[in-house]
């Protein structure tokens, strides 16, 4: 979000002075800048959102979706994703992923294993994602094909098999180069037979159009994506011509991008889902590790193509982010150390956020 000054009516903010000692915004200036909040009921794809309509009518509601909060599961973004494709109205409970925290009591008594997802459709609770969503297709209809089609079973066979061939090179601790080339080599022999599906489609997608064979293999592809270029400097987009133009396909719909993640963030919420990373240890690993994590973004610079996404990042985004900053002000500083310490850390905050929405700021407040 640092990356381009905000404009505003099509002008850039400037600052209140060029002497060296103009201030940082005050919040209540801060404030006036936030987006207005987005009508995330019926609008576009959020993480944010509680109660999804579709434009449907609130007691149209009978599906009840239990996700992590971070947005940071897959089995949960299967679900997820497939819901908002198909528009089927649903709300939103989130509960902690067990490996970032302790299970919520109400939700043991519900899901005594704490398995997510869950979903509760007309009173019946339902868990594991693949029978959610066969349970979804019985009271809602299918996304195209139903998970049972044959086209789709094939094809979810050879997304666990690409599962697997990850697992094998990411998982497993001192590979060493020759473990590491012998697991590279069997994942993308994988991934080979992807391109050639994707390659005999008639359309960008799986099967043409969009369907719940796409809807299957995004959550981990997209994780792949991620955790191949951080821990093994491997950046799939550019070895496979085809799994890039299927991924921009995806980002091309709003409802993918309103459940998909970055790069960093899959880097690190990975490690406990998995039970380790591992990294190469290779020059372009650790080149690739340090860019992803400390930029500056896109990752390859210069290059025609981004292996993050194919989208360019939204021209409000500096906006977005300030909002959903002040949203958490109060959390952010936390009441912490004497009054002068809270004082500071509020100040140097105010500063973070002035400078994210263009404005520049006096040497004696920075």
């Amino acid at each position: 979000v640092l990356r381009s000054p905000l404009m505003t009516n099509g002008t850039h903010l400037k600052a209140a002075g060029s002497d060296g000692t103009n201030a940082p915004l005050s919040w209540q200036a801060l404030e006036s800048l936030a987006a207005p909040e987005p009508d995330r009921r019926h609008g576009p794809t959020s993480a944010q959102s509680l109660v999804r309509l579709f434009g449907h009518p609130d007691d149209s509601v009978r599906v009840t979706l239990y996700r992590d909060h971070h947005a940071w599961c897959p089995y949960c973004q299967k679900v997820w994703l497939w819901l908002e494709e198909r528009q089927v109205p649903y709300r939103v409970r989130k509960v902690s992923m067990v490996c970032f925290g302790e299970k919520e009591s109400w939700y043991r008594r519900l899901v005594p294993s704490g398995m997510l997802p869950a979903l509760e459709i007309d009173g019946r609770l339902i868990t594991e994602s693949d029978r959610i969503i066969q349970a979804l297709e019985r009271s809602f209809g299918a996304l195209r094909l139903s998970m049972a089609d044959p086209q789709v079973l094939r094809l979810r066979q050879l997304e666990r098999l690409l599962f697997r061939a990850w697992c094998q090179w990411l998982c497993v601790p001192e590979l060493g180069p020759s473990g590491e080339l012998r697991a590279q080599e069997a994942f993308e022999r994988i991934a080979s037979s992807l391109c050639q599906e994707l390659e005999r489609s008639a359309g960008p997608f799986l099967l043409g159009e969009i369907s719940t064979a796409d809807v299957v293999f995004i959550p981990y592809l997209e994780r792949m994506n991620a955790s191949l270029a951080f821990y093994k400097g491997y950046l799939i987009r550019q070895r496979f011509p085809a799994i890039d133009a299927w991924f921009r396909a995806m980002e091309s719909r709003s409802t993918y991008l309103g459940t998909q993640s970055d790069f960093h963030t899959h880097a690190h919420d990975l490690p406990p889902q998995m039970g380790g990373c591992y990294p190469s240890g290779s020059q372009s690993q650790r080149w690739l590790a340090d860019r992803i994590d400390w930029g500056p973004w896109p990752i390859c610079g210069s290059s025609p193509a981004d292996p993050e996404t194919s989208q360019a990042e939204p021209p409000e985004s500096a906006v977005i982010a300030l909002s959903r900053v002040l949203r958490h002000r109060e959390t952010l500083l936390g009441g912490q150390g004497s009054v002068e310490q809270q004082e500071i850390q509020a100040t140097a905050l105010r500063c973070a956020l002035t400078h994210l929405i263009g404005h520049q700021i006096g040497r004696a407040h920075v």
